[in-house]
């Protein structure tokens, strides 16, 4: 059997809860994230939201995860941990928009258990969110 982890076959591999957000190609949600069409719109997704979160002054990974997944209902230190050192940058570090790939991958495997994408689909997704 071909296990694939719920935000694999959502197409929504960041796990975004349905908060009656206006995705691009959301067809509806499992319960309580969204389902997107395609990955390349779930993944456009996680960058519009890092997007968000750097206007906002969120831009490093330490506080980029304790937004993405609070400490009130995930292991937030393992995950920033986790995400740093996959990404072979320092938490505390400010990221730009150049990091977003290996982010947003280190972000999917986390949520994950695994990271399917090839690095056009990641580029196509962020490319989509500009």
């Amino acid at each position: 059997m071909n296990y694939r982890p719920r935000g694999i076959r959502n197409n929504n591999p960041g796990n975004i809860r349905d908060d009656g957000t206006q995705w691009r190609g959301v067809k509806g949600n499992d319960g309580a994230f969204c389902v997107f069409d395609t990955p390349e719109n779930g993944i456009r997704a996680i960058a519009k939201i890092l997007k968000s979160y750097q206007s906002k002054g969120i831009d490093t990974i330490h506080e980029i995860i304790n937004r993405w997944a609070p400490p009130s209902e995930n292991n937030t230190t393992a995950y920033v941990c986790a995400v740093a050192e996959e990404c072979g940058i320092n938490a505390d570090k400010l990221i730009t928009s150049a990091d977003w790939p290996e982010v947003i991958a280190a972000i999917i495997r986390h949520e994950n258990g695994q990271q399917p994408y090839t690095k056009d689909q990641i580029l196509t997704g962020i490319g989509a969110a500009a």
